[in-house]
């Protein structure tokens, strides 16, 4: 299954690109920019999914559902939003098709046109504001904490399967206060939100940050993100977080009476995490094997398969495989019995290799005799053989999936520490990147123009402002001007 997978050390794009679709993630769709999500990668979303809508709900977040269909006149409220979106956004313009009269085929009808164009959303700030105007009157309607599910539209001329599609998936959390601190505080829990479940159910260690002017997004005050680093020494934004103060609130009349019964404009936050989470999966875990799932995410943590010559023997390990599949049933492990008599089973070890399955017991007549069966890793590759007398196997594999999750986290955080590096000079900033990548870490003296040079000369970007930035004085590694603190660099997908 993954013989031929290229290598990442000689093509880390097409190995990533040729891992998705071998591994049955996903594949390019007839709409040119789209994917299809193929049920194993959406296995994997659904989960991711499941986890993260659990800790919405436990802040006290509720789901809703808004229009796909935004009117360009509300983009227009919001003069940077529409600014920052307007080059990536898909505008409806008719509402009605016809048949061609030369029977050429199906064409726009021209007598159809829309009054107001309509945009497919970009994202749902608009929407979703001109909503929460009815929503709130007074104090008693505040905080209101609203969360959705949804695809979103952003043209994109270069796209890569998860990374940069032009349709994706995501959650969009939309939220309003009666106070600045309440939507800065809900900006800062979110943003910890997100880390929490990259690092413990994604296995992936994230930097906390704060977005600079030039990188915030379009309509907000503030910006929080987390940023992960990946196998090839590339930086990706995993989630943000951002306080948009009271702009959204303005631009749609959103106010509330307060207890002292004046009226007051409430204040707003925004927050979203995407597909894009599963490009990061892949590239910050995967090995030249194939995927490396945490056990945390993976469709199924165990594949049982087994291996015999006839029928008696299958019938005897079925059974042995049964009650193993009970018993981690009964503490919530997700199993799989592969009893396909269509392949062999090294063809279907390799399969799951490529797929990523953490664990991986065969069962074959001789372990029937013995009393044993083989336990292979998929992030180790290891194997051993168990004795199944010497401990209850659902104590046994919840410990070993306990142990993997935690060891693919420690590979991936001391990956991240050593691509990682202090730079003083420019010149020392110049050769780390070109030689070693990573996060660089580095002062810069906190304008936008010495930011978008270091971007032309380098295609390097300013990740974040680390929240436990050290406060130190130093002097920008390109103006020479003061700094006050180090910032984080990298390239970046």
């Amino acid at each position: 299954m993954s013989k031929g997978l290229p290598k990442r050390s000689e093509d880390y794009s097409l190995w990533y690109n040729e891992l998705v679709k071998r591994a049955d993630l996903a594949e390019n769709s007839a709409v040119r920019g789209c994917m299809i999500i193929k049920p194993y990668g959406y296995s994997i979303w659904e989960k991711m999914q499941a986890e993260l809508d659990r800790m919405f709900k436990e802040t006290g977040h509720v789901n809703a559902y808004f229009p796909l269909f935004i009117p360009k006149s509300f983009l227009s409220k919001e003069a940077s939003h529409v600014e920052g979106f307007a080059k990536e956004c898909a505008v409806v313009t008719h509402y009605r098709l016809k048949n061609a009269e030369d029977g050429s085929g199906v064409i726009v009808d021209p007598e159809a046109k829309l009054e107001e164009e309509l945009i497919v959303r970009p994202t749902s700030e608009t929407v979703i504001w001109s909503t929460f105007k009815s929503w709130v009157q007074s104090y008693r309607d505040l905080p209101l904490l609203i969360n959705q599910w949804a695809n979103v539209v952003r043209w994109e001329m270069r796209t890569r399967l998860f990374l940069r599609t032009s349709e994706f998936l995501w959650q969009e959390g939309h939220t309003a206060h009666a106070t600045a601190e309440e939507a800065k505080a809900e900006t800062l829990q979110m943003m910890h939100i997100y880390a929490q479940f990259a690092e413990e159910f994604m296995a992936l260690p994230v930097v906390r940050g704060r977005k600079t002017e030039n990188e915030r997004f379009a309509g907000a005050d503030d910006t929080l993100c987390i940023e992960a680093m990946m196998q090839d020494g590339k930086a990706l934004q995993a989630g943000t977080s951002h306080f948009l103060g009271q702009n959204f609130a303005k631009a749609f009349e959103v106010k509330y009476a307060t207890k002292e019964g004046g009226l007051e404009y409430v204040w707003g936050t925004s927050w979203g995490v995407s597909t894009r989470l599963m490009g990061a999966l892949i590239m910050a875990h995967s090995d030249d094997n194939g995927l490396v799932l945490p056990p945390k995410l993976a469709p199924f943590q165990v594949v049982i398969v087994p291996i015999y010559r006839s029928v008696e023997e299958f019938d005897a390990i079925s059974v042995k495989a049964n009650e193993i599949i009970l018993e981690l049933r009964k503490v919530g492990i997700s199993v799989k019995f592969d009893n396909r008599d269509t392949h062999k089973p090294g063809w279907k070890f390799a399969e799951y290799e490529l797929k990523g399955v953490p664990v991986r017991i065969a069962i074959g007549p001789r372990d029937l005799e013995n009393g044993t069966i083989e336990i292979a890793r998929r992030d180790t590759l290891t194997k051993e053989q168990f004795e199944l007398s010497t401990q209850p196997i659902a104590e046994k594999i919840s410990s070993l999936l306990d142990l993997i999750q935690e060891e693919i986290y420690n590979k991936a955080y001391n990956f991240q520490q050593e691509k990682t590096t202090e730079v003083n000079s420019w010149e020392e900033f110049k050769e780390v990147l070109e030689t070693k990548g990573g996060f660089l870490s580095a002062h810069w003296d906190g304008t936008s123009e010495t930011e978008d040079k270091i971007k032309d000369l380098t295609k390097a970007t300013i990740r974040c402002i680390p929240l436990d930035q050290k406060i130190e004085e130093g002097k920008c590694i390109l103006t020479g001007m003061p700094s006050k603190g180090r910032v984080l660099f990298a390239k970046a997908y």
